[in-house]
C-alpha cells in the first residue's frame, strides 16, 4: 500500500433483460464516462451483461471465463488503462451448473474472480455456491470482492481484511424493499474492518416485480459515504487515499484485538 491517492468509480445502471449488446454498450459509455473522471478503479453491477430476472434463460446467457463477457471487459481495461471489476453469470461444470461470479479485468488482462457465497432467495435454486474468498494484490492495494447479498454477513468482509484487503467491492442487484438494509451494511462493512467499500448496484424494475433501489456508493474506513448515486444510470467517483486504512485500524482497532482475543470458553 502507498500514499498515492487512487481515484474510484461505482456505476449504477439500468439494463435490457437478456440483450447483452445493448448492455454491453451502456456500460462502455458509462465507463468512459468514468475514465474521463479519472477513475483508475471502476466498478460494474451484478450481472450488468443480462439483466438479474432471467432465470428462465440462465444456462443459455451463462458464459465461460474467459468468454465474450470477460473478453469485452479485458477489452475496456487495456483500452483505457483502468481496472474494471464486473459480474456475470458463469458457465459452470459440468453442462447446467452456473454460478454468479464477479471478474476483474486489468491492463494485463484478467487477474481473478469470486463465485457469490451467499445466495439469496431464488439464487439458491438458480446457481451453485462458491466456497473461496480469494484477494488480489494490485498496484494500489489488495482488493477483495463479494457480491450483493453477500453485504450482509460480517464473516465475510472480515475473512477477506484478514486476508489483506484494503479494498472491498460489491457489484450488485439490491432490492429497494431492503434498502434499510443496504444502507447499514455498507457502512458497517466499512468501519468493522477499517477498508474501502465500493458498492455498485443496479436500478430500474424488473418484470413489474423486482426493483433495485439504486443508492451505489463508495464508503471510507470510517463508514462514511463519499459518493452516493441518485439517477438511474450514474456514474460515481471518489478518491481512496489508502493510507487512512492504517490510520483507521489503528484509531479503532477491531483487527488487532479481534487477532487477540482470549480463548472463549
Amino acid at each position: 500500500m502507498t500514499d498515492a491517492t487512487l481515484r474510484a468509480a461505482a456505476i449504477q445502471m439500468n439494463c435490457i433483460l437478456g440483450d447483452k449488446q445493448q448492455n454491453l454498450s451502456k456500460a462502455g459509455q458509462l465507463i468512459a464516462e468514468a475514465v474521463s473522471l479519472g477513475a483508475k478503479l471502476i466498478v460494474l453491477p451484478e450481472l450488468f451483461n443480462t439483466g438479474y430476472r432471467v432465470e428462465e434463460q440462465d444456462p443459455d446467457l451463462a458464459e465461460p471465463i474467459p468468454g465474450t463477457t470477460t473478453d469485452w471487459m479485458m477489452e475496456q481495461a487495456r483500452e483505457h488503462d483502468i481496472y474494471l471489476v464486473g459480474c456475470i453469470m458463469e458457465q459452470g461444470s459440468p453442462k447446467g451448473v452456473v454460478y454468479d461470479t464477479a471478474i476483474i479485468t486489468g491492463p494485463q488482462g484478467l487477474i481473478g474472480s469470486y463465485r457469490k457465497i451467499y445466495l439469496w432467495n431464488a439464487e439458491l435454486t438458480r446457481f451453485c455456491r462458491g466456497g473461496e474468498y480469494p484477494v488480489f494484490e494490485l498496484e494500489f492495494g489488495c482488493l477483495g470482492m463479494q457480491i450483493c447479498y453477500d453485504v450482509g454477513f460480517p464473516e465475510a468482509a472480515r475473512t477477506l481484511s484478514q486476508k489483506g484487503a484494503d479494498i472491498i467491492v460489491y457489484p450488485s442487484a439490491f432490492g429497494m424493499p431492503r434498502l434499510y438494509a443496504w444502507d447499514i451494511a455498507t457502512r458497517s462493512r466499512a468501519l468493522e474492518n477499517g477498508v474501502y467499500l465500493i458498492a455498485a448496484n443496479r436500478s430500474g424494475i424488473e418484470k413489474g416485480q423486482t426493483e433495485f433501489c439504486g443508492t451505489s456508493r463508495i464508503v471510507n474506513p470510517k463508514g462514511q459515504v463519499l459518493a452516493e448515486a441518485v439517477q438511474p444510470d450514474q456514474v460515481i467517483v471518489a478518491d481512496l487515499q489508502l493510507s487512512d486504512v492504517i490510520k483507521q485500524r489503528r484509531e479503532i482497532p477491531y483487527l488487532r484485538d479481534l487477532l487477540s482475543r482470549p480463548a472463549l470458553r
